[in-house]
């Protein structure tokens, strides 16, 4: 635990929420159309095999100080509202907590396809949203963890949190640590979820009142209020707005299989090449993997000068309760035809802050309760039409720098594998210790040429790693 760890038998703060925000709703709602399922994967590399029963105690350790992971999901009647979290009365941990081992000389490529049949494979609504496993078998004695969850439960900051808190600072075990019991357990009516919803929105009306009020004083100052809306309305557009290009032909193909590949980048040489062209990490990151995807063009004879393409923006401000999520999507033409990795890296500054500071950035957060109580056919297609054209889809998350251990093992590399809800790729930079781990999840039906892809790039990342003399090179994990 961390040096701030709970007293006696306090359980952690974070993700508390008992309802679903409306954003969570959409993600668990949209999965009628199987291409939209949004799960999110760790794979946690381990100096070392964890005993097995230690794990295990881990695990149980775990879900008794975040009670989020013995809690399922339960829908009001008729679907009118939104989602709530129950303390789940059959929760097994049995069920959640698993065991695999990897064929004699798989390495990387062995766990990768098992990770992938893992994160493909849809979660049983009936139970909590999450699965862990245990990878055996990797080379030099490793070994690796794998965490599953349902990206309503939380977004990549909040993921952070939840290691920062649960993730042990020494290798050897705290007997002092906070023990708290199960939650106990909830029965949910589907019937009083509705009541209760309906009672929300009465307890609504006098705000709303109030509102109306608001906007009877803007009727009589319209010129102060006009250009305000027209502000807003503005931004709104250039928000939900389509990207100003055209999907790639080359990455038109859709299915439901994903493919992932890792690649690990040292922090500091990322960094320094950002720093030399007058950028941010992230924009460094950005460049690198349009790049790779400028390299793969070409690679084909097909060259594009940009692809549609998505970044999430965190919306989540201090005080903001831990867990569950706090994100904005914001989506932009991608310049890959940008050969300079200087050039390039100025160009996408610009469009990146210029998408955060619009004053509708969380305009979500607006239009997502009317589109959570919308069927789910149709939920599905609204939100579906907004990221089946996407290329790309990439995010960084800021991890965690001190040394971390699971169950006795030291954790060397954290990958995130984001869902792939109808794009090409998602591909996530992870912070850990002094290394970007960078996992990448793609579509092979869009992606064709995976190993070539895998290459490019690579290639990408060593595009920028040249503007810091000496950077060490990108290492992949395929």
């Amino acid at each position: 635990m961390s040096q701030n760890q709970p007293a006696a038998d306090e359980r952690l703060h974070w993700g508390e929420s008992r309802e679903m925000n409306a954003l969570e709703t959409l993600m668990w709602r949209i999965e009628d159309d199987p291409r939209l399922r949004s799960t999110i994967s760790g794979i946690e590399i381990l100096d070392c095999t964890p005993e097995w029963d230690r794990f295990v105690a881990a695990a149980d350790w775990g879900t008794r100080m975040a009670p989020r992971f013995r809690q399922k999901v339960v829908e009001p009647a008729l679907g009118i509202g939104n989602p709530c979290w129950a303390n789940d009365p059959a929760f097994d941990l049995h069920y959640h907590v698993r065991r695999v081992r990897l064929p004699d000389g798989g390495g990387w490529p062995a766990l990768f396809s098992a990770a992938e049949q893992i994160a493909m494979t849809p979660f049983d609504r009936a139970r909590s949203p999450w699965e862990s496993v245990l990878f055996e078998g990797l080379p030099d004695g490793r070994a690796a963890h794998m965490l599953k969850m349902h990206h309503s439960t939380t977004d990549g900051m909040g993921s952070v949190q939840l290691f920062s808190q649960l993730h042990s600072r020494t290798r050897a075990a705290n007997p002092t640590k906070p023990q708290p019991p199960p939650p106990p357990p909830e029965l949910l009516s589907p019937t009083v979820l509705l009541l209760e919803q309906l009672g929300r929105d009465l307890r609504a009306i006098p705000g709303l009142l109030q509102y109306a009020g608001g906007a009877l004083w803007a009727l009589a100052h319209p010129f102060t209020t006009v250009s305000t809306v027209m502000r807003f309305a503005s931004s709104m557009a250039r928000v939900v707005a389509d990207p100003d290009t055209t999907g790639s032909p080359l990455l038109l193909g859709r299915s439901l299989s994903w493919h992932f590949f890792a690649l690990d980048v040292e922090f500091a040489d990322l960094r320094a090449a950002s720093k030399a062209a007058g950028a941010s990490l992230n924009d460094a990151f950005v460049a690198a993997l349009l790049g790779g995807f400028r390299l793969y063009h070409e690679a084909l004879g097909h060259p594009v000068e940009t692809i549609p393409m998505a970044i999430p923006i965190s919306v989540r401000r201090e005080g903001d309760a831990a867990g569950g999520n706090r994100i904005a999507g914001a989506r932009f033409a991608g310049p890959v035809g940008i050969a300079d990795p200087r050039q390039r890296m100025q160009a996408i500054g610009p469009l990146v802050r210029g998408l955060r500071s619009e004053p509708a950035i969380a305009s979500m957060s607006i239009l997502a309760p009317a589109l959570a109580r919308l069927p789910s056919a149709l939920l599905g297609a609204v939100v579906g039409s907004m990221t089946k054209s996407n290329d790309l889809q990439a995010s960084n998350v800021p991890g965690l720098r001190e040394d971390l251990y699971l169950a006795g093992a030291r954790i060397e590399r954290i990958y995130a594998f984001g869902p792939l809800p109808g794009c090409a790729s998602m591909i996530t930079l992870n912070t850990h210790g002094s290394t970007c781990c960078i996992g990448a999840n793609i579509d092979p039906a869009a992606i064709t040429d995976t190993a070539l892809f895998a290459k490019c790039l690579e290639r990408g990342f060593a595009e920028v790693l040249s503007l810091h003399p000496g950077a060490a090179p990108p290492v992949p994990r395929i």
